[in-house]
């Protein structure tokens, strides 16, 4: 049996890193993300959808979720400042009500999922059907056109993005700009269909992210080993450094597993999607969190500073921990597929 990606998912892997790495260098990151009102440019955008990516969320590309899935983690190894996440997160929710067309000829999305009084429950909005209330940490609301809006008894509404206030906030990540989004009774309409499989695919492609995360955490952990040296020795051939770079690989790769393995069963599988997703989002949230934290630890010192780029991954990472439920939440999500 094939475990790998196929010859045709490879090429899209490999079109990916080329393109994101050429456009997204970390000096242009770090611009980006101090800079940039939106944390990206318009110009930016435009490639992005010419590539035909933001098309990869809709189910009439021919594509699945494991292409998804290749992307995502292309994204993350670059640590790229775009919508495109949050577009897909959109899309996916639209496309499974049969509104995909919403946001055809490059129009940004996004999802307001958590309330301002969530109490960690992303499944459990209090916004009433009369869409009054606070949404909080709204990825990319100030660059969106249309804003997909959970609410109470898992009713999901679209609502246009001008048509809400929308207030900048403070955020760890920089590469990812968040809102917190005020509603007054919108004018939306309300979405029909069963979202069970879009919120699965979206923790996946986020699970998928924090995988090149840490991949290109660990690479510059590696590379840094091989360089810096301590009496007048690598620092790599001390077992200190050595097992904290072994452990940096047995994460990443276990990640990287579940995370193939529970977009698989979203296109193939559906009845173990679930239980796998479940086990991506919990597995590869807490492995993105750790090693560029561990890859910190091998840089010493440097690795605090803020003119290091490494904090740029290390925030990201941390930051998808807690996107579309944390790794306890979806141990509690695991745990009730097994035993309820």
């Amino acid at each position: 049996m094939n475990f790998d990606l196929s010859d045709d998912q490879q090429d899209i892997k490999r079109t990916a890193r080329e393109f994101l790495g050429a456009r997204y260098k970390l000096e242009e990151v770090r611009r980006l993300a101090l800079e940039e009102e939106h944390g990206f440019t318009d110009a930016q955008w435009d490639e992005i959808v010419g590539l035909g990516w933001p098309e990869l969320a809709v189910a009439e590309s021919g594509l699945g979720i494991v292409e998804l899935a290749v992307v995502s983690e292309e994204l993350g190894y670059a640590c790229a400042p775009t919508p495109l996440a949050s577009t897909w997160a959109a899309s996916l929710l639209l496309d499974a009500a049969g509104e995909a067309g919403r946001l055809e000829g490059g129009k940004r999305g996004t999802v307001a999922q958590w309330d301002e009084d969530t109490d960690g429950k992303p499944d459990r909005p209090s916004l009433g059907a009369d869409l009054r209330g606070v949404k909080i940490a709204v990825p990319d609301a100030a660059s969106a056109d249309l804003i997909v809006v959970t609410a109470e008894g898992g009713k999901h509404f679209v609502v246009d993005a001008a048509d809400v206030e929308i207030e900048p906030a403070e955020t760890l990540d920089t590469t990812r700009r968040l809102a917190t989004v005020r509603l007054d009774g919108p004018d939306a309409e309300e979405l029909s269909g069963d979202f069970g499989r879009a919120w699965h695919a979206i923790a996946v492609m986020t699970a998928a992210e924090s995988v090149g995360l840490g991949q290109r955490a660990m690479e510059m952990a590696v590379a840094y080993a091989k360089d810096r040296t301590q009496f007048e020795r690598p620092i790599g051939t001390y077992q200190a450094v050595s097992h904290a770079c072994a452990q940096m690989l047995l994460e990443v790769e276990g990640a990287r597993s579940v995370v193939y393995w529970a977009a698989w069963a979203l296109d193939h599988e559906p009845e173990t999607a679930p239980l796998a997703v479940a086990c991506a989002k919990a597995y590869a949230g807490d492995a993105g969190r750790r090693v560029p934290r561990a890859a910190l630890q091998v840089h010493g010192g440097v690795g605090f500073t803020w003119e290091h780029d490494l904090h740029f991954f290390l925030k990201r990472a941390q930051a998808n921990a807690h996107a579309y439920g944390d790794a306890r939440w979806h141990r509690d999500e695991l745990a009730a597929a097994l035993f309820d």
